[in-house]
């Protein structure tokens, strides 16, 4: 299978996709990892300060005294029902822990704890906390614990607003309670065989914790994404020189074969002339001899003119003008009528509207003359017709004069003119890849145009011909 830019892309795209997903994997365990150790300090010292307030309590000051009450004060009921069997017991219990979490609900003062913490250890992140409960049982003795809750199970008997994932919400506005912002888990019981055991959590986080972590993120998301971006913009333009360097060597493949060609043809016409002047069986006269040399003259001359087309590519950059003031119209008139001569005989019509008032411009005639020449050949041989025309038409106003040049060929389409005046640049795929050159006349045209700081504008459709507009100011 052949190597192409366009599997050279797909490649590059699957390739900035895995690169793209490989940085998205990383950020995003960067960012599971500082959420994990998020505000590990302030973690210890509020877990300090909640240890020190409820050392001798439960969940919060005065939790103890609120459960004991709702417990111990239905102790002798709940063991009868729940040696009774049936589903008294579990009932009962619903509704006794329903009823002690909304007094523990209303009696909760953790915020009074983290204020306190807050002021002693100079937090001044704002902060969001919440107090569940995760397990409560019970035993009636020998310390057979019975499940009384489970923040596992949903329970019917218990209002739906207190039960939630992270088991019984006594207090606090925090929305997410879970392992990264959790404080700290008690676990406590009685000593004694007839008791309660109870474990509870505690969470705080501040309350825009995401955008805290994120902001904290966004050096590594920022080279994260400016390293790809670079990575994006280094195989662009290494891509983009690839697609050059591979059209150069294409339009030099081009050129070789080209000049090859160009260069064959006269030699050869050269080499049968000579060949048929050493022929001792000719006989040596004028009539026979003249047509040869002006074969020999004319083929030589064609070589020498190839060869100062190369040779000039080097040195186009650098021309050097030798401006004069002249009558534009003039010139149109001389290079219109020695190109007449060189076209004698074949079906090409040249007509000269000379319609501008004004016609002086400062120019070089020898440049300006390979403009016009290169741009006539070009509207020769891009042309199917048996009847080939060109109109060239001057314009002027007060500051500019506009020379038009139109033809009745093949026009162009608009990737051709995107490259018109690019050097070695030929359409090869028009007329079957009959018409022969070097790509360079065009070229030669648009340097000359520069070096004389005009404007050339190109008009053309496939099919419909194609309009040269050349644009220099009055002298």
């Amino acid at each position: 299978m052949k190597y192409t830019i366009t599997i050279h892309k797909a490649i590059a795209v699957v390739s900035f996709l895995i690169l793209s997903a490989v940085q998205f994997f990383l950020v995003y365990n960067t960012y599971e990892l500082k959420n994990k150790q998020f505000y590990l300090q302030e973690k210890d010292l509020i877990k300090k300060e909640y240890g020190t307030s409820v050392q001798s309590d439960l969940i919060f000051p005065g939790g103890a005294r609120i459960l004991d009450s709702a417990i111990y004060k239905n102790f002798d009921k709940l063991e009868q029902l729940y040696k009774a069997g049936g589903n008294g017991f579990p009932e009962y219990t619903q509704y006794l822990l329903d009823s002690t979490v909304k007094v523990l609900h209303k009696a909760e003062n953790v915020d009074s704890v983290l204020e306190l913490a807050r002021q002693r250890y100079h937090i001044k992140t704002d902060l969001a906390y919440r107090v569940s409960i995760d397990i409560l049982e019970i035993s009636f003795g020998k310390r057979n614990f019975i499940p009384f809750y489970d923040k596992e199970h949903h329970y019917p008997g218990i209002n739906d607003s207190l039960q939630h994932y992270s088991g019984l919400w006594l207090g606090g506005d925090l929305a997410n309670p879970n392992e990264n912002n959790k404080i700290v888990t008690v676990s406590i019981g009685g000593v004694s065989e007839r008791t309660y055991r109870i474990s509870y959590s505690f969470y705080v986080d501040t309350r825009n914790r995401k955008m805290v972590i994120l902001r904290q993120m966004m050096p590594t998301f920022a080279l994260s994404v400016l390293s790809v971006l670079a990575v994006v913009l280094l195989f662009f333009i290494t891509l983009r020189n690839w697609i050059r360097q591979k059209k150069l060597s294409e339009m030099k493949s081009d050129f070789i074969n080209s000049i090859t060609h160009e260069f064959h043809t006269p030699l050869a016409a050269i080499i049968v002339a000579n060949k048929t002047l050493q022929n001792d069986k000719m006989p040596v006269n004028r009539e026979t001899v003249q047509p040869l040399t002006e074969v020999i003259q004319r083929q030589s001359e064609r070589i020498r003119t190839l060869f100062s087309q190369v040779l000039d590519i080097t040195s186009m950059s650098g021309i050097s003008l030798k401006k004069e003031v002249h009558s534009l119209h003039h010139l149109l008139e001389e290079v219109l009528l020695d190109y007449k001569l060189k076209l004698a005989g074949a079906p090409v019509e040249l007509t000269l509207n000379k319609n501008a008032t004004r016609d002086e411009v400062l120019l070089d005639p020898f440049w300006c003359t390979t403009v016009l020449l290169n741009i006539f050949d070009n509207a020769i041989k891009y042309n199917r017709r048996e009847g080939k025309e060109i109109i060239v038409t001057t314009q002027s106003d007060k500051r500019n004069i506009w020379i038009t040049i139109e033809d009745n060929g093949i026009g162009m389409t608009d990737k051709t003119r995107a490259h018109l005046f690019d050097k070695f640049y030929r359409d090869t795929q028009v007329l079957n890849g009959e018409v022969k050159g070097l790509g360079l006349g065009l070229y030669y045209a648009k340097q000359a145009i520069d070096a004389h700081h005009w404007k050339i504008e190109v008009d053309s459709r496939g099919g419909g011909g194609s309009v040269f507009t050349i644009t220099m100011p009055l002298a």
